[in-house]
């Protein structure tokens, strides 16, 4: 995504992988800075340390106590979390507002934190399930405005304008057929369903959304979208959406 968006601009970046040890994410960043570069696309298990090593951390990525996207300006490092935004925008591509929509959120991981968070931040009534309980309650006190925790028992009595799968259920593991964290019963033709999950695109419960006649989301989505707010980062410049959604769509076929 990031080279085809660059490739698109006519930008001189490149965008590598660099496999870090965490003994070396001190060292890292310290080559960061050193060399100039302009910034780290952060995966597991770095996505809590590097906050500790940052100069600076983004109000939303405090917020959520994660950060995936480090941007570096002349040696200052600053800490980001473009997985919340990515959500929302994602959500945005089919509705009008998420201010006021009420939205179940199924995990209490570090991506539903970022969804949750996310989603939050623009207004919408969050509601959070957990297999957990207790995590999803401990999530809620933790975000802002207003956000309940129900019981995972209970997730399909929540009257809900959005469902959300920020959990691993539907992920495609290697171990046969993943099932849906939400039962096909339980999804109105009104409802919108997103689910993060990108391998596979047509998961469980999206396909069962389609055939309840609901509107769908699938996890390429938000991934797309958590590119493009880094994409964005990076360079200071908008992010060329059909070359980086052309990208996703030649990778996954």
């Amino acid at each position: 995504m990031h080279r085809a968006a660059y490739e698109a601009l006519g930008l001189s970046f490149a965008y590598v992988p660099f496999a870090v040890e965490s003994r070396d994410l001190p060292g890292a960043l310290t080559g960061m800075r050193a060399l100039g570069i302009r910034g780290f696309g952060v995966s597991m298990p770095f996505k809590l340390e590097v906050l500790d090593l940052a100069d600076a951390i983004d109000p939303l990525a405090k917020k959520i106590g994660a950060a995936n996207t480090l941007v570096n300006d002349d040696g200052f490092v600053t800490a980001h979390n473009t997985d919340a935004e990515g959500a929302a925008r994602a959500l945005e591509e089919l509705m009008t507002t998420l201010r006021g929509a009420r939205c179940l959120v199924l995990g209490a991981g570090g991506a539903a934190r970022a969804v949750a968070h996310g989603l939050a931040s623009r207004g919408a009534i969050v509601m959070l399930a957990n297999r957990t309980d207790s995590r999803a309650s401990d999530l809620a006190k933790e975000v802002s405005g207003e956000a309940t925790a129900i019981a995972w028992s209970e997730r399909g009595d929540a009257h809900a304008d959005v469902v959300v799968n920020a959990s691993s259920g539907g992920m495609d593991t290697g171990g046969g057929a993943p099932a849906s964290p939400f039962e096909e019963a339980w999804i109105r033709k009104d409802l919108v369903v997103m689910d993060i999950v990108y391998k596979p695109t047509e998961t469980a419960l999206v396909l069962a959304a389609r055939r309840r006649g609901a509107r769908t989301i699938h996890g390429g989505r938000m991934l797309l979208h958590q590119a493009a707010r880094q994409f964005e980062l990076y360079t200071d410049r908008p992010a060329p959406l059909a070359a980086m959604n052309a990208a996703i769509r030649r990778a996954t076929g």
